[in-house]
């Protein structure tokens, strides 16, 4: 995967996949999820952290030989 995505693409992919957690993560914490669907939400939560790890991993392993990538934390820090 790391090969066919523009640098563009995988820093909006982390950009959104972690906007999304933020949202999933509020959602299970506020009143508005029925008790019925916590387990369902919950799975949703866990598949938006996997998808997010593995694009750090490549962005990790994009930046060691790409300078020009801003710092991950800095850029989920909205510094970059």
């Amino acid at each position: 995967m790391s090969e066919n995505i523009s640098n563009n693409a995988l820093i909006l992919a982390l950009l959104s996949l972690n906007g999304e957690i933020a949202i999933q993560k509020d959602y299970l914490d506020s009143d508005d999820i029925a008790e019925d669907d916590v387990a369902d939400e919950e799975e949703v939560l866990e598949d938006l952290e996997q998808a997010f790890m593995e694009f750090v991993d490549v962005y990790k392993a994009r930046a060691s030989n790409d300078t020009t990538l801003p710092n991950l934390e800095e850029l989920l820090a909205g510094e970059a």
